[in-house]
């Protein structure tokens, strides 16, 4: 273990990783498969970021909030997103109150469902960008300005919205600025057969699953305060940094495949999230030190909304998983055949050897 790490962080860890074992203890009780698709959720909930889930109609994406919700012994609102919801609709609005005894009148705020530690948008796109931005502050400051007043969410913190991707009539897609704000892009696909057939025998009975919550806000804030203490090598978040700005069209360091099929690469923001959501899967897993896998692990969900293909791109089947497939290769060759960079690749060894 490194020397700057806290010698209570060892237990840290441990509680991390058993708090992961209970969270999921209670989800398998209505979730069936999608252990990818939960791995990422925690890691997003650890790492104190927000998380999108895309996916088909169907595939429980609301049930697992919920279910994580109830796991949590937090405030939860789930808010429907509709073409003509407005922005009071979510953060609140100014009423007048008058006072019986003075008949003095005065405005106050009626806090909106924002105001919860775990917030579901469910179907976010369905709502216009006006809309939709009323998140962006309490997602990024941790509070909501109504009248000239700053107002703070509840913490911990933890917005998850979900989205549908083949029914594009009557949606609004959101803005980059918004899917910059979401830690990770999760993918929710079709489960396989076996898993569908639990699915269905489970489902179709008189008796449900019933959660029970095992985390408190307290606990969780503590779970959060050791990921973010885990040490991290300089060379591998070197790897992230480097891994990130290799998206960048128009760059002195960016390839010709990159110029070629990527308009907009990733920002400053991604590097952020790949080194703290390779932390969170460390921690989660008990490990004290974060290696170069993790960083590989979390690239796809990081990077895969903050890539703008252009249109020769998508005319040629190319997408944001593919380019950073082809990214995470082309990194690593550059690596083993570059002088300057073979200390570097020792070091990932060594480290993915501890």
């Amino acid at each position: 273990m490194n020397d700057s790490q806290p010698p209570d962080d060892e237990a840290g860890l441990a509680t991390l990783a058993a708090a992961k074992q209970r969270l999921l203890t209670q989800l398998e009780t209505r979730i069936v498969g999608q252990q990818e698709v939960i791995e990422q959720v925690l890691i997003t909930l650890v790492a104190g970021g927000h998380c999108l889930l895309v996916g088909v109609p169907g595939l429980a994406k609301t049930l697992l909030v919920q279910s994580l919700a109830e796991a949590l012994d937090l405030s939860f609102h789930r808010i429907q997103f509709t073409p003509d919801l407005m922005p009071s609709d979510i953060t609140g609005t100014e009423v007048i109150q008058e006072d019986r005894a003075t008949g003095e009148r005065q405005f106050r705020f009626i806090p909106g469902p924002v105001f919860a530690n775990v917030v579901l948008a469910d179907e976010i796109n369905r709502t216009p960008p006006k809309t939709q931005a009323a998140l962006l502050e309490a997602m990024q400051e941790g509070q909501v300005t109504a009248a000239g007043q700053q107002h703070a969410v509840p913490q911990p913190f933890f917005v998850l919205a979900t989205q549908n991707p083949i029914e594009q009539e009557g949606t609004y897609p959101l803005p980059e600025a918004q899917l910059d704000r979401f830690m990770f892009d999760i993918r929710v696909d079709y489960m396989d057969e076996d898993d569908e057939l639990a699915v269905v025998m489970r489902t179709t009975t008189a008796t449900q699953g019933k959660i029970e919550a095992v985390i408190n806000g307290e606990e969780l804030a503590g779970l959060r305060q050791t990921v973010r203490r885990l040490p991290i090598a300089e060379p591998v978040a070197r790897y992230a940094t480097r891994l990130a700005r290799a998206t960048r069209p128009g760059q002195a360091h960016s390839s010709e495949t990159i110029d070629r099929f990527v308009q907009w690469g990733a920002g400053p923001r991604a590097s952020q999230f790949l080194v703290l959501g390779a932390k969170a899967r460390a921690a989660l897993e008990g490990r004290p030190l974060v290696e170069r896998s993790d960083i590989e692990a979390v690239a796809r969900p990081v990077l895969r909304h903050r890539i703008r293909l252009t249109f020769a791109a998508r005319a040629e089947g190319m997408t944001p998983d593919r380019v950073i497939e082809d990214l995470v290769v082309s990194i690593s060759q550059q690596e083993k055949n570059s002088p300057d960079d073979r200390v570097l690749e020792k070091v990932f060894r060594s480290a993915d050897a501890e």
